[in-house]
């Protein structure tokens, strides 16, 4: 079991470029064979791996660039820019995306917590980050062939698709991502909740104090823990999150006086100074350019 196989399998099921649908609920493969500089995206909680090619994913300045020795775990709703810059006909990007369902990751997080003991010994200090790259190991290679091969038979999804990604889940926790899953998915994970409160709600006036009150936080415990797991301060991942969905949202065709709307800005003259001051185009010039609008989901 190797990864050229893992290759094989995906060429033989993608033949043009984008997102292909598994029939397995969360799982897709993909292919790109053009360069798309990295643009703004939101990852939803998500593994990416590659078996062709590299794929690279910006957070708060740090460049994360993978490819078949290194997958993807991003346990939280990041606002990143993302991009396949080195993508060609003659070097294609070949990979699975494989979304993390949360009642089952934190079913599996709790059963790993309680057989190690963390109900007993709760954990504490510094909170993983929630976007990491992670070696491959052989469970993990293994568990994620035998989620592709199944794919393949429509009876075989129906009977064994969700206990092949159930397996696929408890590699991942298992393996060099598994810190950063058990802590978003298990005990301790207020920092994944109040992300998804947030994620909710971007279009709503959320303030900082009443994140920390969602998850029992003073406001200054809160956010040394939240810049732990984001790199960002509150204010900095709330702006970023609605500017890069704004941003998606005009990529995709939307007005702009709408898309700010939808992502909570009453005032259009404050919506362009921070969209120009984080993108360097105000947000007419960037409706006109071209920008790839499938960033975060796996075309660019």
């Amino acid at each position: 079991m190797n990864r050229e196989y893992l290759k094989q399998l995906i060429e033989g099921r993608v033949s043009e470029d984008g997102l292909i649908e598994t029939g397995i609920s969360g799982v897709k493969l993909f292919r790109v064979t053009e360069p798309h500089r990295c643009a703004p995206a939101i990852y939803e909680p998500t593994v990416v791996a590659i078996v062709s090619g590299t794929k690279e994913a910006i957070l708060d300045g740090r460049s994360y660039v993978y490819d078949s020795s290194q997958y993807l775990c991003c346990t939280l709703s990041m606002p990143v820019e993302a991009g396949t810059p080195a993508a060609s006909p003659e070097n294609p990007l070949l990979g699975v995306y494989i979304s993390l369902d949360t009642k089952v990751m934190t079913e599996l997080a709790i059963e790993m917590d309680n057989a190690m003991g963390a109900v007993r010994k709760p954990r504490s200090g510094t909170v993983p980050q929630g976007l990491t790259l992670a070696r491959w190991d052989n469970d993990f290679t293994e568990a994620l062939e035998r989620l592709l091969k199944v794919g393949e038979n429509p009876t075989d999804i129906a009977v064994l698709g969700e206990g092949r990604l159930r397996e696929f889940y408890y590699a991942v926790l298992k393996g060099a991502a598994g810190e950063s899953a058990r802590r978003a998915y298990g005990l301790g994970n207020e920092i994944a909740r109040a992300i998804n409160f947030l994620s909710t709600r971007l279009d709503q006036a959320v303030t900082i104090d009443e994140l920390a009150s969602q998850v029992g936080m003073s406001r200054a415990v809160f956010h040394r823990k939240f810049k732990q797991a984001t790199t960002l301060s509150p204010i900095q991942f709330v702006k970023s999150m609605r500017l890069n969905s704004a941003a998606m949202k005009i990529a995709g065709g939307m007005n702009v006086n709408l898309a700010a709307l939808e992502v909570g800005y009453v005032s259009s003259s404050q919506f362009s100074r921070e969209f120009k001051r984080l993108y360097g185009q105000s947000p007419k010039q960037w409706s006109q350019a071209k920008h790839p609008a499938g960033a975060a989901s796996g075309t660019a």
